[in-house]
């Protein structure tokens, strides 16, 4: 069950609705359930699933729940988020974005900085014991 959460018929729920329509129509082909809630019109469903930001997508079922805020123009995440495509697909055909792999990089590299200053102090010397 995906129920998508927008703010009238802005350019940006337009292409929202778009999106996820051709998602599904392409990978679900008819064993989806999609309800476009309009906050303005039903803010009570809104507050009650505590919508913070427009557009946005709720996967209720099959569990765990997701969210996706944004127009969900980047099919690639919104499959991966559906669990439409595995981990293991992206790693092969390099689909997966080069970002996360660098963030990573950048992450353990700035922890080996910090051991290094640890060990060295801020001069670069050897501390003495």
């Amino acid at each position: 069950m995906l129920r998508l959460y927008v703010t009238g018929a802005t350019p940006r729920s337009g292409r929202a609705i778009a999106n996820i329509r051709k998602i599904c129509h392409q990978h679900l082909r008819g064993r989806y359930n999609l309800q476009v809630v309009d906050i303005y019109q039903q803010g009570r469903l809104a507050a009650d699933e505590q919508i913070i930001a427009a557009p946005t997508l709720i996967k209720k079922l099959p569990l765990p729940l997701r969210r996706f805020v944004g127009d969900l123009s980047n099919q690639d995440r919104v499959l991966l988020g559906l669990d439409l495509r595995s981990h293991k697909v992206e790693a092969k055909t390099g689909t997966a974005g080069r970002a996360g792999v660098a963030t990573k990089a950048r992450i353990s590299g700035r922890g080996a900085k910090r051991r290094a200053v640890g060990r060295k102090g801020r001069t670069g010397k050897p501390r003495s014991k």
